[in-house]
């Protein structure tokens, strides 16, 4: 299973949740989400493809079983193809195996794929059968077909409530470090958190993401779900100039994460039909695939913590990375407009933060040195205050 961007370029991606091939469409620049092969549905994207086609393999199997059958039990040593008996039990098989066939082929195996699902069950299955046979001895002197029946099921009824059990606590295995890649190189227990990441549409939107992942401080795959590209193409084709001018500029970050990041990028067919809104969903998938969630949104990051999810939030993230100013320390800066008080100056640092420089006014458009006097920390950011630096006048 791929994930295909059609810009020149295939990458293939592992499958990491429910859903096969997803394309998105690199066109003048710009993405175009095209769903998955115009197949998804809101119970398992173009999983329905395949579940379609193995009710159609088995009702063909057992018509024909069932048309053999009735043929040669109908004719009395001969062959009756046309038998009311031949076509009451093709006719039955059809049915019989449409019916049943995804229950035996390809539901199983997309519960087994979950993580941490085929682990439970193995695990489960043997601890109920040790169970079983250290009770089969005392259970075989029961008189009668009581000694040969009982612990038998014994056994699967242990083996039954075992696997239940581990299935109900899959996620707490994983966490704890059983299951695949429960450990690290060094040994130690991790879960897949560490190291996969969702996007959401503030933070693509913003673009800083682009120049983060060519640091290397994120490492784990980019997790575009596919509701996250659809608002995407939502606010790239809005009748808002400055709302298509964000949405395009989203498609163009993601654009530029494709072509230039080392970071891999993933496009998730996995949809919450019953959650309303982007930012119920985000915080639904992280916690079922075990990522973070990257986002500006203040709001999303405070209801993703609560649930559980971790975030990643890029205005935090560069507050931390400003480099630290002391009372006292002396600054190189612009002066570039006037304060709001009688002869301030205004300037800023690279990277950003606004520094309001007492008596600066007369420096308007002129390199000085300050001396810092106080660090202002507010909601929206940093403010640092200054006086000019002896020898200013």
């Amino acid at each position: 299973m791929g994930y295909t961007y059609r810009s020149g370029k295939s990458i293939s991606i592992p499958p990491f949740a429910k859903g096969e091939e997803s394309i998105l469409t690199f066109v003048g620049g710009y993405a175009k989400f095209e769903g998955c092969k115009k197949s998804h549905t809101k119970r398992g994207g173009c999983f329905m493809v395949t579940e379609i086609f193995s009710r159609a393999v088995g009702g063909i199997v057992l018509a024909l079983v069932g048309w053999l059958l009735g043929g040669a039990g109908a004719g009395a040593g001969s062959f009756a193809p046309t038998s009311a008996l031949a076509l009451g039990l093709a006719a039955a098989g059809a049915a019989t195996g449409a019916f049943l066939a995804p229950l035996v082929t390809t539901r199983p195996a997309r519960w087994v794929a979950q993580p941490g699902t085929l682990l439970a069950i193995v695990g489960g299955l043997l601890i109920g059968l040790l169970a079983g046979a250290l009770l089969a001895l005392p259970l075989s002197l029961l008189p009668g077909n009581y000694g040969r029946t009982i612990p038998l099921a014994v056994a699967l009824l242990l083996s039954y409530l075992t696997i239940s059990a581990l299935l109900a606590r899959r996620e707490t295995l994983q966490a704890i470090g059983f299951g695949p890649g429960a450990f690290a190189k060094g040994g130690t227990p991790h879960t897949e958190t560490d190291s996969r990441f969702i996007l959401d549409t503030s933070a693509i939107i913003d673009g800083r993401i682009a120049d983060i992942t060519q640091t290397g401080v994120i490492r784990g795959p980019l997790i575009i779900p596919k509701f996250v590209l659809q608002e995407l193409q939502y606010i790239a084709d809005s009748s808002d100039a400055q709302r298509r001018k964000r949405g395009r500029r989203g498609l163009d970050m993601l654009n530029k994460l494709q072509k230039e990041s080392d970071v891999p990028v993933q496009i998730s067919d996995v949809d919450f039909a019953d959650a309303e809104g982007v930012d119920a969903k985000l915080v639904l998938l992280g916690r079922q695939i075990h990522a973070a969630v990257i986002t500006n949104d203040f709001n999303l990051n405070r209801v993703a913590e609560l649930q559980g999810v971790k975030t990643l939030n890029i205005n935090e993230l560069a507050l931390a990375l400003k480099p630290v100013v002391l009372s006292g320390e002396e600054l190189e800066i612009r002066i570039t407009q006037e304060g709001k008080e009688s002869g301030q100056g205004v300037g800023f640092l690279d990277d950003g933060t606004m520094v309001v420089v007492e008596g600066g006014r007369r420096y308007l458009n002129s390199q000085v040195t300050v001396t810092v006097t106080r660090v202002l920390q507010t909601a929206v950011g940093r403010m640092i205050f200054a006086q000019l630096r002896n020898g200013y006048h």
